[in-house]
């Protein structure tokens, strides 16, 4: 390009000494026409000669319009690809830094060793599965290529840049799809030496509400320990039964109430849901408070009963009548709004019983009402395990009728008992 352009520079000079030689000959007629004949033939001669440089001086200014042309296209090739430039400055930059490498083996050296650490951080990360073998295989195969490649060809820089790369996702592929190393799981039965969700609120009273394993009745079994205050107060509750108002499962005559077989042990892990249960807790577990609870769709009342005792079974299972002290209005507010009874009799406790009908009112917790001034023909009452009038098939819940308070009501509901 620089030699076209000073060809082209040169060729305008030419120009330039043309114009001179011409003004030159004009001066040179001039001349002839004031000298002697003599002097003609030689001008004659010398104007044949300029006729001859004339015509040179047109070819001359042919080729140079020609080559103008060629310059100008040459020009604005240069334009549309300037582009062109700037990838050749930056393919040249490229270049000089792949020499610069091939220049250092110092640089291969330290690549070499970085690539050395992640492969042995892959080998020690490879939990042998299919995807890693698989990799690892990929992995072997391109170092061999590499290895081919020799450090000092210009090639070498681009494949340890890829061999890289593919190091790199290879270690983040293991990361993500690989077998996680086992990790500490939570184990939501907490193992524990005490006999009582009690006992192991005073062990530790940040303990939060969850399965643990207690000590009961000379065996291990996993218990819900209720820790926070649900509506009896905090300080560790055990559950000791679960019954359900519409099944027959604890009616008042059942054996579970006075037998020390257990049921449903499953069910003691599940906290307040309506899996029926009856735990060790019930015959083995001590206590100076009852919490009583029932449930009516999603609301659970409850209900706070002090009583000391060595188990419910103790108070329970002879069928003796116990009398309890909560009144009418506590034992209403386990049904809610609808809490209902007839105004007299009023006996409550464990093993509450009505005298006086075939079929007599009863239940094993709870309350009795009558009608009349008497516990002869009771037609109310609230608790857990009744059976009998006015409705044996509510074996949980309320059973009102005949001018009870707060009219009548028939809800079965699903219980709950906790000691403390």
């Amino acid at each position: 390009m620089e030699g076209l352009i000073e060809m082209t520079n040169n060729a305008s000079g030419n120009r330039d000494s043309i114009g001179s030689l011409e003004a030159k000959v004009e001066n040179l007629i001039t001349l002839n026409n004031s000298t002697p004949s003599g002097t003609g033939a030689a001008a004659k001669s010398l104007e044949r000669k300029i006729e001859s440089m004339v015509e040179l001086n047109n070819n001359t200014s042919s080729t140079m319009k020609s080559l103008e042309s060629k310059v100008q296209s040459l020009v604005g090739l240069i334009n549309k690809t300037s582009g062109v430039s700037d990838s050749m400055k930056a393919l040249e930059a490229k270049v000089e830094s792949l020499i610069a490498l091939n220049k250092k083996p110092s640089n291969v050296s330290d690549a070499m060793k970085s690539l050395e650490a992640k492969v042995e951080s892959l080998i020690a990360l490879n939990n042998k599965t299919s995807s890693v073998i698989d990799a690892m295989k990929s992995l072997e195969s391109n170092v061999q290529s590499l290895i081919a490649l020799n450090n000092k060809t210009s090639g070498f820089s681009d494949a340890m840049k890829s061999l890289e790369e593919k190091v790199d996702s290879l270690i983040a592929l293991i990361n993500n799809t690989s077998s996680p190393v086992p990790q500490p799981v939570p184990n939501p039965t907490a193992v524990s030496v005490v006999s009582s969700c009690k006992e192991q609120y005073e062990k530790d009273n940040l303990s939060k509400s969850q399965v643990f394993t207690l000590s009961v009745d000379s065996k291990t079994i996993p218990v819900y320990c209720h820790m926070g205050d649900f509506g009896c107060g905090g300080g560790g509750w055990t559950l000791a039964l679960k019954t359900d108002g519409l099944k027959g499962t604890f009616r008042f005559s059942s054996p579970l109430w006075s037998n020390r077989n257990p049921y449903n042990v499953a069910g003691g892990k599940t906290g307040f849901d309506t899996q029926e249960t009856k735990l060790p807790t019930y015959w083995s577990t001590s206590f100076t408070k009852i919490c009583l609870g029932m449930r009516i769709g999603n609301q659970i009342r409850f209900v706070l009963q002090n009583q000391t005792a060595t188990s419910l079974h103790s108070l329970i299972s002879d069928g003796a009548f116990r009398a309890t002290s909560l009144g009418r209005h506590s034992w209403k507010a386990l049904i809610g709004p609808q809490g209902s009874l007839q105004r007299n009799c009023n006996r409550e406790g464990f093993n509450a019983v009505c005298s006086g009908k075939s079929n007599p009112s009863k239940t094993r917790i709870g309350i009795l009402g009558n009608n009349q001034n008497d516990c002869g023909s009771c037609e109310s009452r609230i608790g857990f395990g009744m059976e009998g009038a006015p409705d044996g098939s509510i074996r949980c819940g309320i059973a009102a009728r005949n001018k009870a308070d707060n009219g009548k009501k028939f809800i079965n509901t699903f219980g709950y008992i906790l000691v403390q």
